[in-house]
Order: structure tokens, then C-alpha cells, then sequence
């Protein structure tokens, strides 16, 4: 009997059983950063960033023990420099989110969505739709809106940081799909060695910056700060890793990659509701233009 002859009243369940560990990742991402911004202060960002990957490297590694060892000289190498390039977007998310609210900064970085295809235009010189054009428009008008929530102001450093770490999302997106070495690489492994050398850079800077030492840093964690840690390491990383490459064995990556679209309405959620995040009229129309021009250019560039 071919798998398509189900019940009816059957399929929706076995889809929901798929579609709701993703949902509760794109919930765990969206709390992230008002997690991230609870725990961390400009001075412990290193510090913060060196614990965070530390605690969840070795679970993936274990994992994935075997495919690391199978990885070529090359895809070691490519995966290193994309590790380099996801230390800078930590980075500029994590001092971001110390400089702006949460909600500003999960609504701010989902213009990736509208700034990855657009810059795949560029570098294939393809004019995008009129549609996608549209979306964009509307979505860097709600960034506009939303950053000026208080009335029409210089946009903080932490809104700036954020549009920056967008922008770094980007490319890094566009360099997993242009780096011919690591294509052939399995997910797994490819993640593991990307934040590893992001760990290493991070390591690096926190030595060398004359911030808290990791260790210090965590030896003054009460159990707040510990329980925000530990959300941020199993639950933003080893979990949502694992269930994204549980998920797109089960359902499409369109579906998986459209669940987790919705992570900026769990950011706004938790910005407001547990936050304190205050947008003024401005900043909710703006960051409903986000939400509505993302979902759009999602749309457009299918």
C-alpha cells in the first residue's frame, strides 16, 4: 500500500509531530536574545560566547566523532573559515543585544531573509521581482519605524550591530553556497568545526582583551544566570541543531525553513512580555512591516 493512502484524520498528526520540535526551536531562538541579553554585559560578552560554545561543542563533536574523522583536508579548511565568519555574527548579535532590546533585535535580524536573496542577485546578476523589490522596501521602512519607536532619533549602536550582524548572516549564507569544499560535507561535522573556530576566536579575543576570564566570569553566575546559559547552549544550540536534521528527513526544508521563519514574532513575544520592551505606536507599525515584509519576501523568493 503506498505511503500516501493514510487517513485523513491521521496526516495532520503526523505532520504536527514533525512541525512542533521545529516550532519550539524557532520559541527557543526567539527567547534567545533576551537570554543572552539578561546574562551578558558589554565587559563578559567574550566571556559569555566562550561558555556558551563550550558547553555544547563537545556534545556535537561526540556525535558526529565518526563523520569528523571522514572530513578532507579542504573541507576541514572551509569549515574553519566559515567558523570564522559565525564568530563575527555572534559577535555582532551578542554586543548588539546588549545595546537595544530584545525585540528590536529579533525583528532587526530577520532582514536576512530579505538580504540573502537580494545579494544572491547580485552575485549571479539576476534582477530580482517586482514583488521582492516591494517586500524589502517594506521591510527596511518597519526597521525605520521600529528603531524610532521613542519618536525619530539617531537608531542606537545595538540597532546598528544587529543590521550589521544581518548583514554578516548573509554572507554567510552566500559562502556555504559558493565554498566548493565543504558542499559535499555533511551537516554535522560542518557545524561542529564552524563553532569550534568560532570558540578558538573567541577564546582569543577574551585573552587577549582584557575582559573577564570565561571561568571568572561563570564562577559569578547565581542560578539565573547559570539557567540563561545553559538555555542559551542546549536548547539555542545542541537541540536546535538536532532537531532541524531530525525535521528535514520528515517534511520539506521549505516547511522546516517557514516554521522557523516565525523566531522574530517569538523575540517580539518575549521582549514584551517578559522583557519589559516598551515600541511606542511607531514601533509596533514597524515591527509589524518587518514581520509582514519578511513573510512576504519569503513568499517572492520561492
Amino acid at each position: 500500500m503506498s505511503s500516501l493512502a493514510v487517513p485523513a484524520v491521521l496526516a495532520p498528526r503526523r505532520t504536527w509531530h514533525t512541525d512542533l520540535p521545529v516550532l519550539l526551536v524557532a520559541v527557543c531562538w526567539g527567547a534567545s536574545y533576551l537570554a543572552a541579553k539578561e546574562i551578558t554585559t558589554a565587559r563578559t560578552v567574550l566571556a559569555v560566547l566562550v561558555l556558551r560554545f563550550a558547553l555544547a561543542l563537545p556534545a556535537l563533536a561526540v556525535a558526529g566523532r565518526r563523520s569528523l574523522r571522514a572530513l578532507t583536508g579542504a573541507q576541514w579548511r572551509g569549515a574553519a573559515l566559515l567558523g570564522l565568519i559565525l564568530a563575527g555574527i555572534f559577535l555582532l548579535e551578542t554586543y548588539g543585544v546588549v545595546h537595544t532590546s530584545a525585540t528590536n533585535a529579533g525583528l532587526i535580524i530577520s532582514l536576512t531573509m530579505i538580504f540573502t536573496p537580494l545579494a544572491e542577485a547580485a552575485v549571479t546578476r539576476t534582477r530580482p521581482t517586482p514583488s521582492f523589490l516591494g517586500a524589502a522596501a517594506l521591510s527596511v521602512l518597519g526597521v525605520v519605524l521600529l528603531t524610532q519607536g521613542a519618536g525619530f532619533t539617531r537608531p542606537s549602536p545595538g540597532d546598528l550591530l544587529m543590521l550589521l550582524a544581518a548583514c554578516a548572516r548573509t554572507v554567510h549564507v552566500l559562502a556555504m553556497s559558493r565554498i566548493k569544499a565543504v558542499q559535499g560535507a555533511g551537516a554535522l561535522p560542518l557545524t561542529t568545526v564552524q563553532l569550534g573556530s568560532a570558540v578558538a576566536v573567541f577564546a582569543l579575543l577574551s585573552a587577549a582583551g582584557g575582559g573577564p576570564a570565561p571561568w571568572t566570569a561563570a564562577t559569578g553566575f547565581g542560578a539565573r544566570e547559570w539557567a540563561g546559559l545553559l538555555f542559551l547552549s542546549a536548547l539555542c544550540t545542541v537541540f536546535a541543531f538536532f532537531v532541524q536534521m531530525w525535521a528535514v528527513r520528515r517534511t520539506s526544508a521549505s516547511r522546516v525553513s517557514l516554521l522557523l521563519g516565525t523566531e522574530p514574532l517569538w523575540a517580539a513575544g518575549a521582549g514584551i512580555a517578559l522583557g519589559g520592551d516598551r515600541l511606542g505606536a511607531l514601533g509596533l507599525a514597524g515591527g509589524a512591516l518587518v514581520l509582514a515584509g519578511t513573510a512576504w519576501g519569503r513568499r517572492a523568493a520561492a
